[in-house]
């Protein structure tokens, strides 16, 4: 089957996170039932969402996992001037909500897996499908323990991500926050005498800010990224009702995204320092002063060596010298951290066509890919 139809069908299953996957899943499950692979589908605990683990090939020996996420982002509010969820080829491209991240190259991977069903594989190949890996890399996790509890874990990984077939290493962990600021409430005509949430979370913006200065300036570099430091960066603030109520609450969105050499606890630990400095200072006026931090999702970042045998192997696949970094997150920092899977990304596209109206990805790209996955299946055979 050709990897466009199958394209095709996957841009047509509206899978923004929000909704249910499993249509897309079952229609991967059909493809597999007729050619004989075997497959796990793994619900969640309503069973509209699911994840898929596929292998072709031998299973008493660990092999390569190809692993993509079957969500996409929203289109609400964007201006596209094609139908998102059908795809249309165009000037070379394969436009639709998706087809760079990443069901593009979650086509080409069950495209293989469909090749390398009809070839003798001393190696097995896998397929990991995933969800809900837009908001946080939430869905993975159900997978991940059913690896860890299988006698022949994967060797390596290829997570799919858009890196226009560059082989990346490496990318930064992120920690979400919230910070709940408590003042005390009262009539703004006799604001002095209580204490404004908002106020307070000002004040912590402006430590947060302070810290972010501080990373850039003297903290640790990488210098594989764009932005080669940790960032500390505020999304989200709500806060206050009406004009004239001193509001007594206020809510701060954060997050850090740490390099290798930074560890997300010890920033935490300053971040809850600064807040307690805040507090003690508010408690003078108003007793219920209080910031109160917690960690709202998480996920590690990715580090693999550049020497590491994974990356000299899908070197040899993309016929690239070169490795990178990338800004955005992925599912690969879990598979390494949490079941010592050695891990890169590579796939097709570029992330600066994603999420964005009339998002593509080229067919070069897409044949590219297509190649790169031939010689994957030749070197399990």
């Amino acid at each position: 089957m050709k990897t466009v139809e199958i394209l095709e069908s996957l841009i047509g299953f509206d899978t923004v996170s929000r909704n249910a996957n499993m249509a897309l899943i079952n229609y991967v499950a059909e493809l597999f039932d007729a050619a004989g692979i075997s497959y796990t589908i793994l619900k969640n605990e309503t069973g509209d969402k699911g994840n898929l683990y596929a292998s072709v090939g031998p299973l008493d020996r660990g092999g390569v996992m190809l692993s993509g996420h079957t969500d996409v982002v929203p289109v609400t509010g964007q201006d596209w001037t094609k139908d998102p969820f059908r795809l249309t080829v165009a000037d070379g491209r394969y436009y639709g909500r998706g087809t760079t991240d990443m069901k593009g190259f979650v086509a080409c991977a069950v495209a293989a897996l469909l090749k390398a069903n009809s070839q003798n594989l001393k190696t097995p190949l896998h397929l990991a499908l995933s969800y809900d890996e837009e908001i946080g890399c939430l869905g993975v996790h159900s997978l991940i323990d059913m690896l860890d509890a299988t006698p022949y874990r994967p060797a390596m990984c290829i997570v799919g991500e858009p890196t226009n077939l560059a082989v990346a290493t490496g990318h930064k962990g992120k920690t979400a926050l919230k910070a709940v600021c408590t003042g005390k409430e009262g009539h703004s005509a006799l604001a002095p005498f209580a204490l404004n949430a908002l106020h307070l979370a000002c004040d912590f913006v402006a430590e947060l800010r302070d810290m972010q200065y501080n990373l850039a300036q003297s903290g640790p570099q990488d210098a594989d990224y764009d932005v080669p430091y940790t960032t500390v960066h505020v999304g989200k603030i709500i806060g206050g009702d009406v004009l004239n109520i001193v509001p007594n609450r206020c809510e701060v969105f954060f997050e850090i995204r740490n390099i290798a050499q930074d560890n997300p606890c010890f920033l935490m630990d300053e971040m809850r320092q600064r807040a307690k400095k805040i507090v003690t200072q508010a408690k003078e006026k108003a007793s219920e002063a209080n910031i109160e931090i917690t960690i709202t999702n998480s996920y590690p970042g990715l580090n693999t060596p550049t020497d590491a045998k994974v990356v000299e192997f899908v070197k040899g696949l993309t016929m690239a010298n070169d490795t990178i970094k990338v800004a955005y997150g992925t599912e690969g920092g879990l598979f390494s951290s949490k079941i010592d899977v050695p891990t890169v990304i590579c796939g097709p596209g570029s992330m600066a066509q994603g999420h964005k109206p009339d998002e593509y990805v080229s067919i070069e790209q897409i044949e590219r890919c297509d190649a790169m996955l031939e010689r994957l299946i030749a070197k399990l055979c």
